[in-house]
């Protein structure tokens, strides 16, 4: 597929889904834009061309945010009934937010697509995610200034709510599938939304032109954030090395499920991401109110390393261990200390409610 303006052939289609074909059902995520018109049409294509494969089962989600909604979820079940799929609309009921409204429809969006999956039998959801979504990914993490993580921007598989999430045309460019559905004459719907300078997307969107003058387009951005993935998983391997030596290091402690516990001298030697994520991956474990914001877990290590510096625990391992606390924070709902020559992190109590 180097012709970034060419239909999608049968053949390549066939690699794009080739790793699902022994699922027992599939959910396909369909809004009516192109993208997962594309979606619907090439995997419609392709469970034709298998003797036996999953069983597919189309998913429009209406919002309720615009009126052309419902008609174009019936389009998409129009369509689905002539390609031989199962469709079924879905409607995101009760009072809207005022604020932060795209990340709460999609939150919305991919809880009943995890609930259609559930009823369907269906091991994954697909969704309709291209190369030019995953460049705009990038660019939204980038200017929110988030980490290694973030900046790796989507995988191609994730898991959300007990169901897998498969991008199967994450490497695909939008203008392949608007090509594909030419060549078909299968016609798709166009959401004004996706151009409204009202929410951060299109602003971004709009830059990606200017940016392609430069050299950044969204080839060279999604390879971008896959080298970033790659870095990112590497890190993830250093981590689970550490917390496996830091549980080395406990000197016979016995690990609670309810309760991280690492010797601070052996902390305070470990690189300074690897040891950020270990308090991360502690506090979300622990805590009841995360997920745990990445600045803030930054100035927790911070207040941590101040500690330790202050009191030259790091140099004197052999700190008594009934010792006061000399730091005591709560961070989503977890509770840091350093006491003893170790770092403790457990769940917080209950805030009190107040009357």
């Amino acid at each position: 597929m180097s012709d970034d303006h060419s239909p999608i052939s049968a053949q390549a289609a066939r690699q794009l889904f080739a790793e699902l074909k022994n699922s027992p059902a599939l959910v396909l995520a369909v809004s009516g834009g192109p993208d997962s018109v594309a979606l619907m049409w090439l995997a419609a294509r392709w469970r034709r061309s298998l003797l036996r494969g999953p069983q597919l089962t189309v998913v429009t989600v209406d919002h309720g945010l615009r009126p052309e909604a419902a008609r174009e979820a019936r389009e998409v079940k129009r369509l689905a009934t002539e390609l031989g799929l199962a469709h079924r609309t879905l409607r995101w009921r009760g009072t809207k937010p005022k604020t932060g409204l795209p990340a709460a429809a999609r939150d919305a969006r991919y809880r009943l697509l995890a609930e259609a999956a559930r009823k369907a039998g269906a091991s994954h959801v697909l969704t309709a995610h291209t190369r030019d979504d995953q460049a705009e990914t990038l660019l939204m993490r980038l200017v929110r200034g988030s980490g290694l993580a973030g900046l790796s921007a989507m995988a191609r598989l994730t898991e959300r709510d007990g169901i897998v999430l498969a991008r199967p045309l994450l490497d695909v460019p939008k203008s392949q599938l608007v090509a594909t559905l030419k060549r078909a004459k299968i016609g798709f719907a166009d959401d004004p939304t996706n151009r409204d300078t009202a929410f951060t997307r299109p602003r971004l969107r709009a830059l990606l032109p200017q940016l392609a003058m430069e050299g950044g387009d969204a080839r060279t951005l999604a390879r971008l954030a896959g080298r970033l993935a790659r870095a990112n998983a590497a890190v993830e391997v250093l981590v689970d090395g550490a917390e496996r030596y830091l549980q080395l290091r406990a000197r016979g402690d016995a690990p609670q499920a309810d309760r991280r516990s690492y010797d601070a001298s052996a902390f305070a030697l470990l690189p300074e991401e690897v040891r950020l994520r270990l308090l991360l991956r502690a506090v979300n474990a622990l805590g009841h109110e995360g997920p745990a914001e990445l600045g803030k877990v930054e100035a927790l290590m911070a207040a941590l390393d101040q500690a330790m510096r202050d009191s030259d625990m790091a140099a004197r391992p052999s700190a008594p261990a009934n010792g006061r606390a000399i730091l005591k924070q709560t961070l989503a709902g977890a509770l840091i200390s350093l006491a003893g020559g170790r770092i403790h992190i457990a769940p917080a109590p209950a805030r009190r409610t107040q009357r």
